[in-house]
């Protein structure tokens, strides 16, 4: 298996320390507002990953957090507290809107058939483990402590900077002197470890006692001490969206391996990001999009899963309502020709061609995703095997397989979704089109209409779809 290292910047073969163990870290959501689509492409790409991992026998050990204090608005340590302003904006506490955010995250992510990790860790139940990680960096020199925050000393880390290829003016934009609100740092690029409850969070509701004093934790930290706890020192993967890459990711690195010394991750897995009618996501564009927002116009949940599955992580896509309403046919149509499938089991003894041709499609769709999770070419290949000759039943456990990968719930469809009768209409309307007697295929068709069926020919193929949308 192969998989490209935001690191080395080059696609890599995957050799887990401790094969087949993998230890899987992502970075979760900051439970302060509702989780969007850009947000679910990100998540949506770990969990392929996750599932090409676990079909080549890997032993996946998965850890998510759950962002729920420390994360301000500006992501070098600037604006309010994203917490605090969706509590004010959703008039609850902060506890309550971290939960309320966190159960909505995990219901939009079950929608999308995204397994669950096997630790969900919370950044509000793991503050000892950050104060012991900022006591041993303080412990090797590598912070400095102000009025208002303990911080991470840059300077004093020589490796900073490792993850990105951009120079220092390019990677902190925003990072900017003159916007820095704590006169007493350092440089820049320094990012707090501790905030102090004082100054502008003298009333931050969120508090925990700490060797500087009473306050809380700096977004950064959080992963490399909850990560540290579960993995030890250093992680096989490291996943999260592009835009963590230049500050928190890197600051994640410096925090981890200027305590332990050691390597902190082995391969960093990022996705690109999703843009909405060709325009970065925003409120204020009003092109920000939820799973509900998906719904409401009438599209299935996992029509969003199966177009994300039509781009390459690693490129970026621009999603169209144009585009969602064709994934949400296409995603029909697959549901209608595996139903079909199934009804057909009549079990057959396979030639010695056919078993072949099987064991070639299994090879071609394993080794699509295992150059690095070519989902589209992944996509292309279970299509051929769609329109092949083999066998029914054997085309449709193969295809039950290739989707313990893809995650579109093939195994879910209702047992009644397209009844014994309208199958039988419709195979016996394929059988007049072959003999060439269109006018009984066109009497069989209006037959399978009146029963609320519409069918379409697509070559030698047709696919049935109630006319009420599911």
């Amino acid at each position: 298996m192969r998989l490209y290292n935001t690191i080395s910047k080059k696609i890599e073969e995957f050799i887990p320390l401790d094969a087949p163990n993998v230890s899987f870290y992502t970075c979760g959501p900051t439970v302060y507002d509702y989780v969007h689509i850009g947000n679910l492409r990100t998540y949506t790409n770990n969990d392929i990953l996750r599932r090409v991992l676990i079909y080549n026998n890997y032993k996946v050990k998965h850890v998510m957090n759950i962002t729920d204090v420390g994360h301000l608005t500006g992501d070098v340590d600037t604006g309010e507290d994203k917490l605090e302003k969706g509590a004010q904006k959703q008039k609850k506490s902060v506890w309550e809107a971290a939960r309320y955010f966190t159960d909505y995250f995990f219901n939009a992510v079950d929608q999308l058939n995204i397994l669950r990790p096997d630790i969900v860790c919370r950044a509000t139940e793991h503050i000892p483990a950050m104060i012991d990680l900022i006591t041993r960096l303080h412990a090797k020199h590598l912070t400095y402590e102000t009025d208002q925050a303990v911080y991470f000393d840059t300077e004093a880390f020589q490796k900073y900077g490792v993850l990105t290829t951009q120079n220092k003016d390019e990677k902190l934009i925003g990072a900017r002197a003159e916007i820095v609100v704590d006169p007493a740092k350092k440089n820049p690029e320094d990012f707090v470890l501790w905030f102090k409850r004082v100054g502008r969070f003298a009333h931050h509701v969120m508090q925990w006692d700490s060797p500087w004093g009473s306050g809380f934790p700096g977004w950064h930290i959080e992963c490399s001490a909850m990560s540290m706890q579960y993995f030890g020192d250093t992680i096989d993967i490291h996943a999260g969206g592009i835009d963590l890459i230049p500050i928190h990711h890197e600051n994640e690195i410096a925090q981890s391996e200027g305590a332990t010394g050691k390597l902190f991750v082995r391969y960093w897995f990022h996705g690109e990001f999703l843009l909405v009618e060709g325009k970065k996501m925003s409120k204020s564009l009003n092109n920000f999009y939820t799973i509900d927002d998906i719904k409401k116009k009438g599209i299935h949940p996992l029509a969003l899963r199966y177009l994300f599955l039509q781009s390459h992580y690693r490129t970026q896509m621009n999603c169209t309502w144009s585009a969602l309403w064709s994934a949400h046919t296409g995603y029909k149509r697959l549901l209608d020709t595996v139903s079909i499938l199934r009804k057909q089991t009549n079990r057959q003894s396979l030639s010695e061609e056919k078993l072949s041709d099987i064991d070639e499609y299994r090879s071609r769709f394993n080794t699509a995703l295992s150059y690095d999770l070519q989902t589209p070419i992944a996509l292309s290949v279970m299509y051929e095997l769609i329109k092949s000759n083999i066998p029914s039943s054997d085309k449709y456990e193969l295809l039950l397989e290739f989707d313990r990968v893809l995650g579109l719930s093939l195994t879910a469809i209702d047992d009644e979704k397209i009844p014994d009768k309208i199958i039988f209409l419709a195979e016996q309307r394929k059988n007049a089109r072959q003999k060439k007697e269109f006018i009984n295929a066109d009497i069989v068709r209006k037959k399978i209409e009146k029963l609320g069926y519409d069918i379409e020919d697509k070559n030698d193929e047709y696919f049935l779809k109630k006319t009420s949308e599911i």
